[in-house]
């Protein structure tokens, strides 16, 4: 039976994991693009990316919260035809103040003492990207309703496609218009993935979707759904907390910080998936349920040990030439492997609270132990780099426990 929901897990997932490092790598084809472009109009593009990234990944996990209540209804028509009305409700009430904030972007950079010469450059970069953000907030909305269906190839097609659109036309409008081009070309590929995810929910709907919504219920769907979104919050600002004790240090080790975060930001979008593709199973039974979970334990084990393996010894961070740079993050390999092994099984654990409609209690772990490494930082940091990074080791060790108390308490209920 294990065997059976590890391949049921590994076939949601793998499309899942596809779409998302595409759209990981796409993103770097805009960086490379305006770097080429002009290193003023990187900067601006930075700015702009400080707010908008995390309004994006709190609107993605505010409206994960529709996918137990979608999976439970996938046998009943009319039930699911209300979770996803609502759903859509949930991703307007989330995504518009998340696309305010965007498009307040050069007021933020302004009370944060960015240069004027900088803010003045974004033009009507953040109306694009706010623009993105509900558009995103819809098309993340039918994302988690196809998850939650198992139909996770469509949201891969999405992906892809989304990809696609990034890679042509960002080096195109980027030369022509800069920022704004770059705002155009984000816009655009949101905008195909949206349709593709919102068109393959239609078909799975047989073309039903109304637009009148049941408050009730998408207060039902917030009490799951926001917490999840607190806390992505929380995990960001705390990482960023942790980018200016690593700033403190010097700017090797800043450097270094920032490529050994990168590596397992890029490493943890497996269990990302895989976290993903757990919920259905969960929400949709009476027995099992911890089976299920452990199933996804030991995928996300195995993926993310055997890419930590292909990191530490392909030498990909020696991709960075920089030997002083280079030398800081090879010291931290270990180090790396541990973090991304206990994220990884602290946010399976998370997702198998989500299935059980229980995030209160994993915002509460998170927020409680990054609360904690966010006043142990800079101590930490008097220490040098290794320091700052057994302290988020020990920090997801601690989350990774207090997410397997909480799950085994939620599923003896």
């Amino acid at each position: 039976m294990l065997l059976s929901d590890a391949r049921q897990i590994g076939r949601v997932a793998l499309p899942l994991y596809l779409s998302m490092v595409a759209v990981s790598l796409s993103a770097l084809v805009t960086t490379a693009a305006l770097g080429r472009f002009d290193t003023g109009a990187l900067a601006g593009f930075a700015v702009t990316t400080a707010v908008y990234f995390p309004a994006m990944a709190a609107v993605s996990g505010a409206v994960r919260g529709v996918m137990p209540f979608v999976a439970a209804k996938a046998d009943d028509p009319p039930g699911l035809l209300r979770v996803v009305r609502d759903g859509t409700g949930l991703a307007v009430v989330v995504g518009v103040p998340a696309a305010l904030a965007v498009a307040c972007a050069p007021l933020i950079a302004r009370a944060g003492g960015v240069p004027e010469a900088t803010v003045q450059r974004l033009g009507p970069l953040p109306l694009l990207m706010a623009a993105g953000v509900l558009l995103n907030a819809f098309g993340s909305t039918a994302t988690s309703c196809l998850v939650g269906l198992g139909l996770s190839k469509v949201v891969m097609r999405a992906g892809l496609a989304g990809a696609a659109c990034t890679a042509v036309l960002s080096p195109l409008l980027v030369w022509k218009l800069g920022l704004t081009g770059a705002g155009i070309a984000l816009c655009t590929a949101i905008l195909a993935s949206c349709l593709i995810t919102v068109s393959g929910l239609r078909k799975r709907l047989h073309g039903r979707l109304e637009l009148n919504v049941h408050f009730g219920q998408i207060v039902e769907l917030a009490k799951v759904g926001i917490p999840m979104a607190g806390t992505v919050l929380v995990k960001f600002g705390v990482l960023g907390v942790l980018t200016v004790a690593a700033a403190r240090v010097s700017a090797t080790a800043v450097a270094a910080h920032n490529i050994a975060t990168g590596l397992v930001s890029l490493t943890f979008t497996a269990a990302l998936a895989i976290g993903q593709a757990v919920v259905p199973l969960v929400s949709t039974r009476t027995e099992g349920v911890r089976r299920a979970v452990g199933a996804g334990l030991a995928i996300t084990i195995a993926t993310l040990s055997a890419i930590s393996a292909i990191i530490a010894l392909g030498g990909v961070h020696r991709l960075f030439t920089d030997p002083e740079v280079l030398a800081a993050v090879g010291h931290l390999l270990a180090l790396i492997v541990l973090v991304v092994l206990a994220d990884g099984v602290q946010a399976v654990l998370g997702f198998g609270l989500a299935g059980l409609k229980r995030t209160t209690p994993s915002f509460v772990i998170f927020a409680i132990c990054y609360g904690v490494l966010a006043l142990v930082a800079v101590p930490a940091a008097d220490h040098g780099l290794t320091g700052l990074w057994v302290a988020l080791a020990a920090a997801n060790l601690a989350v990774a426990v207090g997410q397997g108390i909480a799950f085994r308490k939620a599923s003896n209920l």
